[in-house]
């Protein structure tokens, strides 16, 4: 009787937020899938069913969504890897034990703490593409040590822009990941490495053969919690470049598609598309961590 009371108890504490939730993410992911299949423009709701049309004009007639398309792929890729380079690297340095490792560590992760739009507001003014006498930021930097070579108009560039942006988001996140490779390095039991030099292994295999296996379930995770961050970069975005076309990525175009253009269906279909494409990347890999867990 006791149980089953503290049970009903348990279930009420829990019953607020599990209505919050249902309303306010659940409720809209349906409502905003609803519109998403509807001709709603302008600023007069209409809920007429047009199927996949919303969805079939972004691929075929929507030349910016493929814009966006192939800016987040480019986004992705340089970000994800260089932040996993950049974070193995210094995981590895802090791994030898230096002196003042507590204080590196703390700085190294304190970006994390810091708001998108205030590291865009900074690397706007570091890659400030002005040159001549407006010059500024990092091309000041390069004219000052006379590597001219060096100045380009950074986000400004048509080709290269995009991939441009993904230095901010690696400079904010790599101590994160560095974070995460560590813990893995530490959990590495010492006893391993041993054997392995006294079976003549020297460092490079060691690393090679025993350390980098053993940390493919953290590469694994953080790929996916960075690769989903990047599908729904936006304040990055428009703190560093503004809105220009290079830069564009699908949230962006979300959000003019539905508030400034008033084209709801299309910009609901964008959002719903969105939502799918990170259900990819994290449902998979929740159902793979679940099974670990309870296999041990």
């Amino acid at each position: 009787m006791r149980n089953r009371k503290e049970k009903w108890l348990a279930f009420l504490m829990v019953c607020p937020s599990i209505i919050a939730v249902a309303i306010f993410v659940y409720g809209f992911i349906g409502w905003t899938t609803r519109v998403s299949f509807s001709a709603w423009q302008g600023m007069t709701p209409d809920y007429s069913f047009v199927g996949l049309k919303n969805y079939i004009d972004l691929f075929v007639d929507n030349l910016r969504f493929q814009i966006d398309l192939k800016n987040t792929l480019i986004f992705t890729g340089i970000f994800v890897f260089g932040t996993l380079l950049l974070g193995l690297i210094t995981a590895l340095l802090l791994d030898q034990g230096l002196k003042g490792e507590g204080i590196f560590r703390s700085l190294y992760i304190f970006p994390m703490a810091i708001s998108y739009i205030v590291t865009g507001v900074v690397w706007r003014w570091l890659m400030n593409p002005a040159q001549g006498s407006r010059v500024s930021g990092l091309n000041l930097l390069f004219q000052t040590l006379h590597l001219d070579f060096l100045i380009n108009k950074w986000t400004s560039t048509p080709e290269w822009g995009i991939a441009f942006l993904a230095i901010p988001a690696i400079w904010q996140l790599s101590g994160y990941t560095m974070a995460m490779y560590l813990a893995g390095l530490r959990a590495i039991p010492d006893e391993l490495r041993e054997a392995a030099r006294v079976d003549g292994a020297n460092e490079f295999e060691i690393f090679r053969y025993i350390i980098l296996p053993l940390l493919r379930p953290v590469t694994l995770s953080a790929m996916i919690i960075l690769g989903h961050m990047s599908l729904k970069t936006f304040d990055l975005v428009i703190a560093t470049g503004g809105k220009q076309l290079v830069l564009d990525m699908p949230s962006i175009n979300m959000w003019q598609s539905t508030f400034d253009g008033l084209q709801y269906g299309s910009g609901a279909a964008i959002s719903i598309l969105l939502l799918l494409s990170t259900a990819i990347l994290i449902i998979p890999y929740l159902i793979f961590s679940l099974r670990t867990e309870v296999r041990q």
